[in-house]
């Protein structure tokens, strides 16, 4: 049985989907727990109920909004891909900093195929863990903020708040 609960963030509800450990399954700008569970590999979904125990997930948005950055890094999350490259690049997307954002050509460096721009880009889009795997710091190669599952207006929000020291 899997977990979710929303919490109210600056911008908007944030929803998150747990194991009863509290390890993030998925998470999203929405209230939308269909929406979010489509998001999730078929071998590590479940059935979700309601349920703020949510493990320290809670703690961590509520303290990244606060200011600590770094809040979120902590949190366990489990996620599952039918690529190795997608696998790596969603464990490297854990490690971009915040404030210092990466083209998807930077990104795909990162994850060890240089020319494996588009499977970068694919690897943000295909993300069910927004925000704690910050595909969020990832941009065009032209600076330029580029698609976000869950809009630009949030995107653009999430990189200012990270550029503010």
């Amino acid at each position: 049985m899997l977990r979710h609960s929303t919490l109210d963030t600056p911008i908007g509800p944030f929803t998150v989907i747990t194991t009863k450990g509290g390890v993030v399954r998925a998470s999203g700008f929405t209230t939308d727990v269909p929406e979010l569970m489509r998001l999730v590999h078929a071998d590590l979904k479940d059935r979700t109920e309601a349920d703020d125990d949510v493990g320290p997930v809670r703690a961590a948005v509520r303290d990244y909004f606060a200011g600590d950055l770094t809040a979120l890094d902590g949190v366990p999350v489990e996620h599952k891909s039918s690529g190795a490259f997608m696998t790596v690049a969603w464990d490297v997307m854990r490690h971009i900093k915040p404030g210092a954002p990466v083209t998807y050509t930077r990104y795909a460096d990162l994850a060890g195929r240089p020319s494996a721009v588009r499977g970068a880009a694919s690897a943000c889009a295909r993300n069910a863990i927004a925000l704690i795997l910050p595909c969020h710091r990832v941009l065009r190669t032209d600076g330029s903020l580029g698609g976000y599952r869950w809009g630009l207006p949030i995107k653009s929000w999430l990189l200012a708040h990270e550029a503010t020291p």
